[in-house]
Order: structure tokens, then C-alpha cells, then sequence
């Protein structure tokens, strides 16, 4: 039985994704994560650079039209926004495209047994995507992208998709929503940006799942939803993989949001999440960056995250 361990995808092509200045995903957020996870204490991680997606990657989820316009909007020089938020560089494109490439060749890494699990340090995040329209400083739907390579290339009918950044993953929820293969969860501040994720919003074949939080709660309101809405769901559903979209914004010192989670809070969800991944699907487990605005306590949380999945992949 060869050793297991924890794999991580990133790729210095990602810091060269520009943003204007003052913009909160800044290049800033990556070197903060990669400088958490350059101590000793991590040495065991398998390094792993994020290759650059096909094309067919991109089309499980997004249509080619919306594949090709993004593409020629990318700027030869300077920069170019594609809304008030969302903005490319000239490096734009081939960091995103680097960020769903991470994600499929870490599904095939996790499903094949050459590690227990992954985290993708990557950016621009993606849970905000739409099927033709970029939004929320995303391009392309890195996790959900990933859960469809799972269903149609590996021929999984099982995953969940789990999104705990402090706000709605919209694009996931979209780019899933009739796929009766998956499961997907959402808990975020509610109300907060984008306005979506309303517990009526319960996709094509009851597959999706939004647990609003209150501005200013913290651990207690954030644990008691997941354990009685969350955990309970995922442990009938017994699924095959579990993707995560791992948003720190809801840290108590993020500047986007108003939730009072602590580090130990994504600890302890990482570790549940371990937990209901070791019963039912070997303890694979695939983990995206999406947000986190506050270097500091990022930095932190990832490397909490990284930590826990680390101990359960050993």
C-alpha cells in the first residue's frame, strides 16, 4: 500500500494575474498562502504545479460561445473589465485556465489513489462564474467543472460539492443545478452579495442545498446549521467525492463580509468534512481556494485547512 498524502496545485502563473489596485483578489492572497505553507511543518505536502486546462474542460460546464468570448476579451496589454468587479490582465487567462486544470488533474490524482486528498491555491476563484457570464472576480467553475469531470469523464454518480465561502456560490449552484449527479451545498451570509442562495433554491432534482447565515454570527449559529442540515444530508447521500469551495471570508477579520467564524472553525468543518469523506469515499477529498480578503487571517485558515487534511491523509 504506497503511503498517502495530501497534494497541493499551484502555479506561479497565478500571480500573474493582475487586478487594479486596491482590488481585494489581489496577487497578495497567493504569496500569503504560499508563504504559510513553505514551513517545515508542511514538507509532506505533494507539490504539484496546476496545468493549463483544454478547452473540454472549460465545455463541461460553460458553452463554447461564452469559452471564445471570454478568450478574445483578454487584453494583449494593460488591463480590461469585464463588470464592475471581475477584471483580466494579460495573464488573465491562462491563470484561470491553470486554476480548472488544477482542479480536473487533482479529481484524477484523488480518484486514481496517488493521494488522499488536494488543495488548490490557485486564482482567479471560481464559484461565481454563471454558464456565459463572469461575475464576482471569476471566470470559469473551477469546483463545479470538477464535479462534472468526476460524473462524465469518471463515471462517478455521487459527489458533493460543498461551498463555506461567506458568500453565495451562485455560479456552482447554476452550472449544477440539473445535475441530478451531484449535491450541492451552500452556507453563506445572508443578506450579502450576490442576493442569491435563498433555502427555496433547491435546483433541478432537489440537489441543491442553501443554509443562510446571519450577519455577526459565528461558531454556534455556523456549527449548529451544519450539523443539523449538512452533515446528516451528506452522510444519506454517501457520496463517491467530495469537492470543496474553500472560501475564508467568513473569518471574523475579513473586510467583504460580517460572520465571526475563527480559524478553528474552518478546522473543525474540515475535519467533519474528513470525517464523512474516510466513511464513504476513502477520504478523497478535493479542496478549491475561492475567497479570503484578509492576508493575515488566510493565510492562517488555509494553512488550518491544509493542516487538517494533511492528518487525515497520512
Amino acid at each position: 500500500m504506497p503511503h498517502m498524502t495530501t497534494a497541493i496545485y499551484t502555479h506561479t502563473d497565478c500571480l500573474n494575474h493582475i487586478m487594479p489596485s486596491g482590488h481585494p483578489e489581489q496577487v497578495a492572497r497567493l504569496e500569503a498562502i504560499q508563504i504559510a505553507l513553505a514551513t517545515p511543518a508542511f514538507d509532506a505536502l505533494d507539490r504539484r504545479n496546476a496545468p493549463e486546462c483544454s478547452d473540454d474542460d472549460i465545455l463541461l460546464c460553460h458553452p463554447r460561445a461564452y469559452l471564445d468570448r471570454i478568450t478574445s476579451a483578454s487584453p494583449t496589454s494593460g488591463g480590461r473589465a469585464l463588470d464592475a468587479d471581475t477584471h483580466m490582465s494579460v495573464g488573465t487567462l491562462l491563470a484561470a485556465r491553470r486554476a480548472v486544470g488544477a482542479n480536473v488533474a487533482a479529481v484524477d490524482a484523488v480518484l486514481a489513489g496517488e493521494v488522499s486528498n488536494a488543495f488548490i491555491a490557485t486564482r482567479p476563484p471560481g464559484h461565481h462564474a454563471e454558464q456565459s457570464t463572469p461575475m464576482g472576480f471569476c471566470l470559469f467553475g473551477n469546483a463545479a467543472i470538477a464535479a462534472r469531470h468526476a460524473i462524465k469523464r469518471h463515471g462517478l454518480s455521487r459527489v458533493t460539492v460543498i461551498d463555506f465561502d461567506v458568500h453565495h456560490g451562485n455560479g456552482t449552484q447554476a452550472l449544477l443545478w440539473n445535475e441530478e449527479r451531484v449535491q450541492f451545498f451552500s452556507s453563506h451570509q445572508s443578506p450579502l452579495w450576490p442576493g442569491s442562495g435563498h433555502e427555496n433554491e433547491t435546483g433541478g432534482h432537489n440537489n441543491i442545498w442553501n443554509l443562510p447565515l446571519s450577519p455577526h454570527s459565528g461558531r454556534a449559529e455556523m456549527q449548529a446549521v451544519y450539523q443539523r442540515e449538512i452533515f446528516p444530508a451528506i452522510d444519506r447521500y454517501q457520496p463517491e467525492l467530495i469537492i470543496i469551495s474553500a472560501g475564508f471570508d467568513a473569518h471574523a477579520d475579513d473586510p467583504l463580509a460580517q460572520l465571526n467564524w475563527q480559524t478553528e472553525d474552518f478546522a473543525w468543518l474540515t475535519q467533519k468534512l474528513c470525517d464523512l469523506a474516510a466513511k464513504h469515499c476513502k477520504g478523497r477529498i478535493v479542496s478549491t481556494l475561492e475567497g479570503g480578503y484578509d492576508l493575515r487571517a488566510l493565510a492562517a485558515s488555509v494553512a488550518a485547512h491544509v493542516t487538517v487534511l494533511m492528518e487525515n491523509g497520512a
